[in-house]
């Protein structure tokens, strides 16, 4: 059994290590409550009033990334619904840290935006590769020649262009509205990356307004939400531009043909809010349901940013007020919590228990602030899982897990996924038909169920 379970106060030992546990807890959970957040929106709504100042959305547009080409074709469409201000910049994409994956990244991208474009009814370059370097440039001097208006009308086929590798078509683009100098084009490049590291982000298709990051087409219901309790919806009552797909449990339903495989983290807050919801979806579609936790991106060596994890949790946070999924008190189960928890595991499942032993986890760091890594903590998490905490003690350190684990994660970077959580749908012969990564993504594993259930009863 870990030492730290045995302390006798059933807390760990306020060390270096426990304090900085405890000071980050905290300063997350107060980072996406939900009274900051719209204290923060009053206030700059108040600033923005008093100054005068138009409902300014500045867009951050990397060429040859998936997602910002889907973005880019809804410009036009909010500029008529919605009464704002559209800047648009270039940018470079992320890098260092921030890119933990750069080789897996842009193809992922490339993957998922062409399955979820016709689900927004939005379109995707029909293309096996990547846009070219030569090509890249290229759009980007187009581009980099652009006011924000002009911007707004030709990203879209510039980017097309830029796809499917048509230098006719960028040649012609070129001449109709003119082309930067390497130079301009390189200036421009660097104002736009300067630009979004001074308003506290690192990727391409982000939009941001008035102190908060929207990114693309699978957060724009939220800021398309924020503007019309502003006032700015020039047709309030409207269908959204941008509406999220709901998720789908009917009506067709399995008898085992087709299985659901979840990939978890104990430390993800996206796992956190969707755990729950893939385990229903499972059991209201009547897919089997298979379970492969891996570790953290942290403890698998991938560092992630003090930048990226602030836009992680509070779109967290964001995105589970809208699912009405309890979040936001939480407290760092990084390292041992998350390894004893995955010891215990095997042993849950043997009991019959295993997705309530990890529904209880997450909802135990992320939802009630509770210490995973104290004996107090664990014992809660057992209990609350319907499992005995006696007998759980002698499983704990059990080292059991580590091949399931590093099973997991080669099966999952196996299908082109890293991060957490990912999905796997196979059909009867364990056949992959889709496998995407995200909590973004359970609604399109939803369609997808419907969409082979209605083949296989054609």
């Amino acid at each position: 059994m870990p030492q730290e379970f045995k302390d006798m106060g059933g807390a760990a030992t306020m060390n270096p290590g426990a304090l900085q546990r405890w000071l980050t807890s905290r300063f997350m959970s107060r980072l996406v409550a939900p009274q900051r957040r719209e204290r923060l929106r009053a206030r700059a709504e108040k600033s923005r009033v008093k100054e005068g100042r138009a409902h300014v959305i500045e867009y951050f547009h990397q060429v040859g990334d998936g997602y910002s080409h889907l973005t880019a074709q809804l410009l036009g469409s909010m500029q008529q619904r919605y009464d704002i201000e559209l800047r648009c910049h270039l940018v470079s994409g992320p890098s260092g840290n921030n890119l933990p994956e750069p080789e897996l990244l842009p193809r992922l991208a490339h993957r998922d935006a062409a399955l979820i474009a016709p689900e927004y009814g939005l379109t995707f370059p029909v293309a096996d590769t990547l846009p070219s370097e030569s090509a890249v440039r290229q759009a980007n001097a187009l581009l980099a020649a652009q006011d924000s208006d002009g911007f707004t009308e030709i990203a879209a086929n510039i980017d097309s262009a830029a796809w499917l590798a048509d230098q006719a078509a960028l040649a012609t683009l070129g001449k109709e509205h003119g082309q930067a100098t390497d130079q301009q084009t390189a200036e421009s490049l660097q104002a736009g990356d300067t630009r979004l590291r001074s308003l506290g982000h690192y990727s391409g298709a982000m939009l941001f307004y008035e102190g908060e990051w929207y990114w693309g087409v699978d957060r724009l219901y939220h800021l398309e939400k924020r503007l019309g309790e502003l006032g700015a919806d020039r047709e309030p009552g409207a269908a959204p531009i941008a509406a999220r797909p709901p998720i789908e449990t009917g009506p067709l339903q399995d008898n085992g043909s087709l299985t659901l495989e979840v990939f978890p983290s104990l430390r993800s807050p996206y796992t956190a809010i969707s755990f729950d919801r893939t385990v229903e979806l499972a059991r209201r579609t009547g897919v089997n349901l298979s379970v492969r936790p891996v570790l953290p991106m942290v403890m698998r060596g991938a560092p992630v940013t003090r930048i990226k994890g602030v836009y992680i949790f509070t779109d967290t946070a964001r995105e589970a007020w809208e699912a009405d999924v309890s979040f936001g008190k939480f407290y760092d189960p990084i390292g041992e919590p998350v390894r004893s928890a995955y010891s215990l595991y095997p042993w849950a499942c043997a009991n019959g228990r295993g997705n309530e032993f990890l529904s209880a986890f997450l909802r135990a760091a992320f939802a009630e602030g509770v210490n995973t890594n104290s004996r107090r903590g664990m014992a809660h998490v057992v209990k609350a899982a319907g499992l005995d905490w006696k007998a759980a003690q002698a499983e704990l350190g059990d080292p059991a897990w580590q091949d399931l684990e590093e099973g997991n994660r080669n099966t999952m970077y196996g299908s082109g996924l890293w991060g957490v959580p990912s999905f796997r749908l196979l059909g009867r012969d364990n056949e992959e038909l889709l496998a995407v990564w995200g909590q973004d993504r359970l609604w399109l594993v939803s369609r997808e169920i419907q969409r082979q259930l209605k083949r296989v009863s054609a």
